[in-house]
């Protein structure tokens, strides 16, 4: 299975070809480009006011050829933040979100073999008290739309947060498109970093 937290359940046409599209596309990225464009993306980050002011962080841990986030993960612990990675429930699509302390010691594949907190290394935290919430997805576009992997995960997730929560997408710039199908649910992000840019859609 390709993707993170997949599903075909319940996809319009239009979205199953655009995700299948774009993750065969991103998929043609070398793992030197993976990592040259992820280092430019972490740069912008650790600028970004939002990523200075919050005590806790919550990231997705790259999977494929995704933005990789391992460095920043590390980074935001040597800064004294509070690193957060999601566990999977796969009955009910819901995501624990999980301190990590140290990545090898801490991960281990998961759900549909993505890397999660191990069991034995839980630390929940409650969403209430994420500051900033690093979102995965497939595309998004300059209005802060967003494409998920359709297994509505992140979706379920979004409510659960304080209001004052920044959204932020870590995409490479391939990934971001002229327009978005969305449904009424979807949540916009607050804002998009990638290998070339800033995109803050409000």
């Amino acid at each position: 299975m390709t993707g993170r937290y997949n599903s075909t359940g319940g996809l319009g046409v239009n979205k199953k070809e655009l995700r299948r599209k774009i993750i065969e596309l991103r998929d043609q990225l070398s793992p030197e480009d993976i990592k040259e464009k992820s280092s430019r993306i972490a740069e912008n980050l650790f600028r970004l006011p939002a990523y200075r002011e919050a005590k806790t962080v919550m990231f997705f841990i790259s999977f494929g050829s995704e933005v990789a986030t391992r460095m920043m993960v590390e980074e935001t612990i040597r800064r004294g933040k509070i690193a957060l990675a999601p566990k999977a429930l796969t009955k009910t699509r819901d995501l624990i979100p999980s301190q990590i302390i140290d990545w090898d010691q801490d991960l281990a594949p998961g759900a549909y073999n993505i890397p999660e907190p191990r069991e034995d290394k839980l630390r929940p935290f409650a969403p209430e008290v994420i500051d900033l919430l690093l979102v995965p997805g497939v595309a998004f576009d300059q209005k802060g739309n967003r494409l998920g992997y359709g297994g509505g995960y992140y979706d379920r997730f979004f409510s659960l947060l304080k209001p004052e929560t920044a959204l932020v997408a870590l995409v490479f710039d391939l990934q971001i498109q002229p327009e978005i199908p969305v449904d009424k649910w979807d949540r916009r992000v607050d804002c998009i970093i990638t290998d070339e840019r800033v995109i803050n859609p409000k």
